[in-house]
Protein backbone atom coordinates (compact mmCIF):
# COMPACT_ATOMS: atom_id res chain seq x y z
CA UNK A 1 0.00 0.00 0.00
CA UNK A 2 1.54 3.36 -0.74
CA UNK A 3 0.39 6.37 1.31
CA UNK A 4 1.18 9.78 0.09
CA UNK A 5 1.97 12.86 1.83
CA UNK A 6 2.44 16.25 0.05
CA UNK A 7 4.58 19.58 0.56
CA UNK A 8 4.48 22.62 -1.90
CA UNK A 9 6.53 25.11 -1.88
CA UNK A 10 6.31 27.47 -4.76
CA UNK A 11 7.89 30.01 -6.69
CA UNK A 12 5.77 32.11 -9.41
CA UNK A 13 6.43 34.98 -11.84
CA UNK A 14 4.67 36.53 -14.40
CA UNK A 15 5.99 37.88 -17.49
CA UNK A 16 5.33 41.78 -17.55
CA UNK A 17 7.61 44.94 -18.07
CA UNK A 18 10.94 44.61 -19.05
CA UNK A 19 13.27 41.00 -19.63
CA UNK A 20 14.03 38.31 -16.69
CA UNK A 21 15.75 35.23 -17.00
CA UNK A 22 14.46 32.23 -14.90
CA UNK A 23 17.67 30.73 -13.05
CA UNK A 24 19.70 28.04 -13.97
CA UNK A 25 16.48 26.64 -16.72
CA UNK A 26 17.19 29.28 -19.73
CA UNK A 27 13.59 30.34 -20.28
CA UNK A 28 13.09 34.25 -20.89
CA UNK A 29 10.28 36.25 -19.27
CA UNK A 30 9.26 38.99 -21.17
CA UNK A 31 6.20 40.76 -23.28
CA UNK A 32 5.97 38.01 -25.83
CA UNK A 33 6.87 34.63 -23.24
CA UNK A 34 4.54 35.26 -19.85
CA UNK A 35 4.99 32.28 -17.92
CA UNK A 36 4.32 31.11 -14.14
CA UNK A 37 7.24 29.04 -12.93
CA UNK A 38 6.00 26.25 -9.88
CA UNK A 39 8.22 24.08 -7.95
CA UNK A 40 6.58 21.25 -5.97
CA UNK A 41 7.34 18.34 -4.54
CA UNK A 42 5.89 15.25 -3.57
CA UNK A 43 6.18 12.05 -2.00
CA UNK A 44 5.25 8.06 -2.27
CA UNK A 45 5.56 5.88 0.77
CA UNK A 46 5.67 2.40 0.21
CA UNK A 47 6.96 -0.74 2.11
CA UNK A 48 10.12 -2.07 1.54
CA UNK A 49 10.35 -5.80 -0.60
CA UNK A 50 13.87 -6.50 -0.55
CA UNK A 51 16.15 -6.78 3.00
CA UNK A 52 20.14 -7.09 2.77
CA UNK A 53 21.12 -8.74 5.64
CA UNK A 54 24.77 -8.69 7.31
CA UNK A 55 25.76 -11.85 9.08
CA UNK A 56 29.06 -12.48 10.52
CA UNK A 57 31.04 -13.88 13.53
CA UNK A 58 34.09 -14.02 15.30
CA UNK A 59 36.27 -16.26 16.91
CA UNK A 60 38.86 -17.05 18.89
CA UNK A 61 42.42 -19.19 19.23
CA UNK A 62 44.91 -20.14 21.14
CA UNK A 63 47.48 -20.01 18.29
CA UNK A 64 47.12 -19.31 14.48
CA UNK A 65 46.15 -22.31 13.01
CA UNK A 66 43.34 -23.55 15.52
CA UNK A 67 41.98 -20.15 15.37
CA UNK A 68 41.86 -21.20 11.40
CA UNK A 69 40.15 -23.95 11.22
CA UNK A 70 37.25 -22.73 14.47
CA UNK A 71 36.54 -20.12 12.00
CA UNK A 72 36.51 -22.71 8.57
CA UNK A 73 34.06 -24.64 10.78
CA UNK A 74 31.80 -21.82 11.87
CA UNK A 75 31.55 -20.10 8.51
CA UNK A 76 30.83 -23.32 6.10
CA UNK A 77 28.40 -23.86 8.83
CA UNK A 78 26.79 -20.04 8.28
CA UNK A 79 26.86 -20.64 4.42
CA UNK A 80 25.60 -24.63 4.32
CA UNK A 81 22.80 -23.10 6.67
CA UNK A 82 21.51 -20.60 4.36
CA UNK A 83 21.63 -22.66 1.45
CA UNK A 84 19.50 -25.20 3.58
CA UNK A 85 16.92 -22.61 4.41
CA UNK A 86 16.54 -22.40 0.36
CA UNK A 87 19.18 -18.70 0.58
CA UNK A 88 20.44 -19.12 -3.50
CA UNK A 89 23.83 -18.91 -3.60
CA UNK A 90 24.10 -15.85 -5.62
CA UNK A 91 22.47 -13.90 -2.86
CA UNK A 92 25.41 -14.55 -0.23
CA UNK A 93 27.95 -12.24 -1.49
CA UNK A 94 31.36 -12.12 1.01
CA UNK A 95 32.12 -8.92 2.44
CA UNK A 96 34.83 -9.31 4.47
CA UNK A 97 37.35 -11.96 6.35
CA UNK A 98 40.49 -11.31 8.70
CA UNK A 99 42.68 -14.06 10.76
CA UNK A 100 44.99 -11.88 12.95
CA UNK A 101 46.98 -12.10 16.31
CA UNK A 102 45.15 -10.22 18.93
CA UNK A 103 46.82 -6.84 20.37
CA UNK A 104 48.12 -6.33 23.70
CA UNK A 105 45.57 -3.36 23.93
CA UNK A 106 42.83 -6.10 23.18
CA UNK A 107 43.53 -8.40 25.60
CA UNK A 108 43.31 -5.96 28.71
CA UNK A 109 39.39 -6.41 29.86
CA UNK A 110 40.11 -10.52 29.05
CA UNK A 111 39.92 -12.84 31.95
CA UNK A 112 42.86 -14.84 32.87
CA UNK A 113 41.42 -18.22 31.29
CA UNK A 114 40.59 -16.14 27.97
CA UNK A 115 44.30 -14.58 27.99
CA UNK A 116 45.35 -18.02 27.71
CA UNK A 117 43.03 -18.93 25.02
CA UNK A 118 42.52 -15.75 22.96
CA UNK A 119 45.71 -15.27 20.91
CA UNK A 120 44.43 -14.84 17.41
CA UNK A 121 40.95 -13.85 16.46
CA UNK A 122 39.27 -14.45 13.06
CA UNK A 123 36.15 -12.59 11.86
CA UNK A 124 33.98 -12.64 8.62
CA UNK A 125 31.31 -11.16 7.60
CA UNK A 126 28.31 -11.36 4.33
CA UNK A 127 25.43 -9.82 2.95
CA UNK A 128 22.54 -11.72 2.15
CA UNK A 129 19.99 -10.40 -0.05
CA UNK A 130 16.16 -11.98 0.57
CA UNK A 131 12.51 -10.91 0.34
CA UNK A 132 11.83 -8.60 2.94
CA UNK A 133 9.35 -10.64 4.54
CA UNK A 134 11.72 -13.79 4.97
CA UNK A 135 14.42 -11.55 6.77
CA UNK A 136 13.39 -12.73 10.23
CA UNK A 137 14.25 -16.27 9.05
CA UNK A 138 17.63 -15.59 7.16
CA UNK A 139 19.21 -13.67 10.22
CA UNK A 140 17.87 -16.60 12.37
CA UNK A 141 19.23 -19.93 10.09
CA UNK A 142 22.75 -17.64 10.16
CA UNK A 143 22.37 -17.08 14.62
CA UNK A 144 21.56 -20.53 14.91
CA UNK A 145 24.65 -21.82 12.98
CA UNK A 146 27.13 -19.33 14.97
CA UNK A 147 26.47 -16.01 13.22
CA UNK A 148 27.42 -13.78 16.41
CA UNK A 149 28.04 -10.66 14.85
CA UNK A 150 24.25 -10.20 12.77
CA UNK A 151 21.83 -8.17 12.45
CA UNK A 152 21.65 -4.81 10.85
CA UNK A 153 19.52 -5.42 7.65
CA UNK A 154 19.20 -2.69 4.39
CA UNK A 155 15.90 -1.90 2.70
CA UNK A 156 14.74 -1.21 -0.27
CA UNK A 157 12.60 -2.11 -3.57
CA UNK A 158 12.43 -4.49 -6.35
CA UNK A 159 11.22 -1.72 -8.47
CA UNK A 160 12.77 1.99 -7.77
CA UNK A 161 11.29 3.28 -10.93
CA UNK A 162 7.32 3.06 -10.17
CA UNK A 163 7.32 4.99 -7.16
CA UNK A 164 9.41 7.60 -8.11
CA UNK A 165 7.48 8.09 -11.90
CA UNK A 166 4.51 8.44 -9.56
CA UNK A 167 5.96 10.89 -7.26
CA UNK A 168 7.00 12.78 -9.86
CA UNK A 169 4.06 12.84 -11.76
CA UNK A 170 1.96 14.10 -8.34
CA UNK A 171 4.19 16.77 -8.03
CA UNK A 172 3.59 17.71 -11.21
CA UNK A 173 0.17 17.44 -11.35
CA UNK A 174 -0.04 19.59 -7.43
CA UNK A 175 2.41 21.92 -9.61
CA UNK A 176 -0.77 22.52 -12.64
CA UNK A 177 -2.95 23.18 -9.40
CA UNK A 178 -0.68 25.82 -7.63
CA UNK A 179 -0.50 27.08 -11.28
CA UNK A 180 -4.02 27.89 -12.11
CA UNK A 181 -4.91 29.44 -8.52
CA UNK A 182 -1.85 31.94 -9.28
CA UNK A 183 -3.32 32.45 -13.31
CA UNK A 184 -6.54 33.27 -11.40
CA UNK A 185 -5.07 35.29 -8.95
CA UNK A 186 -3.39 37.37 -11.73
CA UNK A 187 -6.45 37.38 -13.85
CA UNK A 188 -4.84 35.23 -16.79
CA UNK A 189 -5.85 31.82 -18.14
CA UNK A 190 -3.16 28.96 -17.78
CA UNK A 191 -1.78 27.26 -20.55
CA UNK A 192 0.57 24.74 -21.87
CA UNK A 193 3.15 23.64 -19.90
CA UNK A 194 6.18 24.66 -21.66
CA UNK A 195 8.98 23.37 -19.35
CA UNK A 196 9.16 20.60 -16.59
CA UNK A 197 12.37 19.01 -14.46
CA UNK A 198 12.46 16.93 -11.41
CA UNK A 199 14.96 15.35 -9.36
CA UNK A 200 14.42 12.46 -6.95
CA UNK A 201 15.53 10.76 -3.70
CA UNK A 202 14.61 7.74 -1.87
CA UNK A 203 14.86 7.46 2.03
CA UNK A 204 13.79 5.20 4.95
CA UNK A 205 10.90 6.78 6.81
CA UNK A 206 12.69 5.34 9.87
CA UNK A 207 16.26 5.34 10.29
CA UNK A 208 18.24 2.05 10.49
CA UNK A 209 19.40 0.51 14.04
CA UNK A 210 21.85 -2.15 13.62
CA UNK A 211 21.25 -5.17 15.95
CA UNK A 212 24.29 -7.24 17.24
CA UNK A 213 22.36 -10.74 17.64
CA UNK A 214 24.36 -13.82 19.50
CA UNK A 215 23.52 -17.43 18.83
CA UNK A 216 22.19 -18.94 22.19
CA UNK A 217 22.81 -22.41 23.29
CA UNK A 218 18.80 -23.41 24.14
CA UNK A 219 16.63 -26.35 23.92
CA UNK A 220 13.88 -25.09 22.41
CA UNK A 221 15.64 -22.84 20.27
CA UNK A 222 14.02 -19.22 19.93
CA UNK A 223 12.02 -18.26 17.70
CA UNK A 224 12.83 -16.14 15.04
CA UNK A 225 12.64 -12.13 15.98
CA UNK A 226 10.03 -10.22 15.08
CA UNK A 227 11.13 -8.35 12.25
CA UNK A 228 8.97 -6.11 9.97
CA UNK A 229 10.03 -4.43 6.66
CA UNK A 230 10.49 -0.39 6.64
CA UNK A 231 9.09 1.81 4.72
CA UNK A 232 10.28 3.82 2.22
CA UNK A 233 9.65 7.23 0.87
CA UNK A 234 10.28 8.38 -2.81
CA UNK A 235 10.47 12.10 -2.94
CA UNK A 236 9.99 13.85 -6.52
CA UNK A 237 11.00 17.76 -6.81
CA UNK A 238 9.39 19.01 -9.71
CA UNK A 239 10.41 22.47 -11.53
CA UNK A 240 7.50 23.10 -13.88
CA UNK A 241 7.01 26.55 -16.36
CA UNK A 242 3.24 27.51 -17.68
CA UNK A 243 2.53 29.44 -20.36
CA UNK A 244 -0.22 32.10 -19.68
CA UNK A 245 -2.74 33.65 -22.31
Amino acid sequence: MRVLRIGVAAAAMAGALGHAQMPGQGISVNRDNRTIAITATDSVITEADVATVHVGFITFGADHDTTYAAGSKVSNAIVSALKGAGVPADAIESVGQNLRAVQPYERQNFTDAEKAERHFVLDQTWTVRANAADAAKVLDVAVKAGANQSGQIDWSLKDENTPQVEAAGRALQHARTVAEEMARGLNVKLGVLIYASNTTQAEEVRPVMALMSRAVDAAPPPAPLAINPRQIRKSATVYAVFAIE
